[in-house]
């Protein structure tokens, strides 16, 4: 539950005090008062304001130079200024030079005081919440749900903070279950729009029969089966932001009318005859290469430059392995919460297991490897064996203790990471090979395997249908 605003009234007259601070309470609000600037400065020492009123015209420290002194300080809430008939101008000069929020002529309208009283306060939460991201990225190698001390991390961080305020489109690439949703989320809440909603939608998820309903809505009778007006993502989305992923799987056509509403900003609807303007930031996101995207028709030229103002690519956890115990660590908290569990840390040995599995599956894979310990461990420390058998007793490269000129072993017939591969296979023959492979591997689990291969589910399903393999060819492979 939010606690009421704190409003600090600071005034000379005693019954101008008195009365600000009865209707601030009634509005349940908490009000403290001084009658100057110098107790107002006192009382800020214990009494952490959210909002200021304060009169300009104070014998001792008058309005003006009280709020210099907290600007000099770096420490001023949002601060609306009374003021007397007449001097409009020094209110008018207060608010521009200080910063202050704003300011009203007496005798006060009650009506028009708590509007600005609650908008002064939700701005001074909005800029406690981006400190608080500040002060993560900062201190403990952490950015909203992001976390890394590698330099390629703490160099996506930066970016993030430069991107994250303007309304520009970012494009995210990475391998599946690198956090490109978390990334976006990171922007959504590090930009004006935090307050807005956040849309995320797979393209790869929807049947192209209906991605352009899911994105632009559309009118009753549209089209069969559209029994009434339905908003699409963009409408749900209006001043938020819109995740996009899996970008270049959408169909060209609708990717057309995409390009066209980011020049725009203007949708209509399936079935509709007018078109209306919306305000939404845009991040797309995609596991493949874009420029391979583009050079194989699958994502659109002018698409991808439009998209492409701001590029972040999250690099995969087999090649930030330093990130690996501060990733687990937070991740631990998250799911002794969810599971009721209190497991401390992990193991030694644990953390040597986790640095010699090269983590196809990225944090995602992580994160579902540690869910499993948790549960089993329910508290303490995480032991080998709490974990999945593929990554217990994993043995380090034997190419390191091989003697000298000696051949390179040949991959044990349980190691999971190893594929041999004949001189003379075919490309769609290794492929096939990999994917029966892996579908082994996750006991034919499609949506972990795609997860792996870093491809979608839809695609998975296709290549199956090609290979005419169903669950049993699968299993059997």
């Amino acid at each position: 539950m939010n606690q009421p605003l704190k409003v600090l009234i600071v005034d000379d007259e005693a019954s101008q005090r008195s009365g600000l601070a009865g209707m601030i309470s009634a509005w349940g609000m908490t009000p403290e008062t001084a009658g100057d600037g110098n107790e107002a400065l006192e009382k800020l020492a214990e009494f952490p304001a959210d909002v200021i009123l304060t009169d300009l015209n104070m014998p001792g420290l008058d309005g003006f130079g009280f709020l210099q002194r907290l600007r000099d300080a770096g420490d001023m809430p949002p601060t609306i200024v009374l003021t007397a008939y007449g001097s409009v101008e020094t209110a008018v000069k207060t608010v521009r030079e200080l910063g202050a929020f704003w300011f009203l002529e007496k005798p006060i309208q009650p009506g028009g005081l708590e509007v600005l009283i609650r908008r002064a306060g939700s701005h001074a939460g909005l800029t406690a919440e981006k400190r608080n991201l500040e002060r993560q990225l900062s201190y403990k190698g952490s950015l909203g749900q992001l976390v890394g001390a590698s330099p390629r991390m703490l160099e996506i961080f930066t970016l993030l903070q430069q991107a994250g305020p303007s309304k520009a489109c970012v494009l995210v690439t990475g391998e599946s279950g690198t956090g490109k949703e978390v990334v976006a989320r990171t922007l959504h809440a590090l930009s004006q729009r935090r307050q807005g909603p956040f849309v995320a939608i797979n393209c790869a998820a929807l049947p192209e029969s209906l991605i352009e309903s899911e994105l632009f809505g559309h009118e009753k009778g549209s089209f069969t089966g559209a029994s009434e007006r339905r908003a699409g993502c963009f409408e749900v989305a209006q001043h938020g932001t819109l995740m996009l992923d899996e970008i270049g799987e959408m169909p060209l056509p609708t990717q057309a009318k995409l390009l066209r509403i980011l020049e725009d900003s203007k949708v209509r609807r399936l079935g509709g005859k007018t078109e209306f303007e919306v305000d939404v930031r845009l991040v797309a996101a995609t596991n493949k290469v874009p420029e391979e995207a583009v050079r194989g028709g699958h994502l659109r030229e002018d698409l991808y430059y439009r998209l492409n103002v701001f590029h972040i690519h999250l690099p995969p956890l087999r090649d930030r392995k330093e990130d690996l115990q501060p990733i687990a660590e937070a991740l631990l908290g998250d799911l002794n919460r969810k599971h009721e569990c209190r497991v401390s840390d992990l193991s030694p040995d644990v953390l040597l297991a986790f640095g010699r599995y090269g983590w196809p599956g990225n944090v995602r894979e992580l994160r579902n490897v540690l869910e499993r310990a948790v549960i089993l461990a329910g508290e303490g420390t995480i032991e080998p064996k709490h974990l999945p058998a593929f990554l217990q007793d994993r043995p380090a490269s034997t190419a390191s203790a091989a003697p000298a000129g000696a051949p390179p072993a040949a991959p044990a017939p349980d190691d999971l990471e190893a594929l041999r591969i004949r001189i003379g296979t075919t490309v769609e023959e290794a492929e096939k090979g990999l994917i029966l492979r892996t579908l082994e591997h996750t006991r034919n689990n499609k949506t972990r395997a795609a997860e792996i291969l870093g491809i979608s589910l839809k695609t998975l399903h296709n290549k199956l249908k090609e290979y005419g393999a169903g669950k049993e060819d699968a299993m059997g492979a």
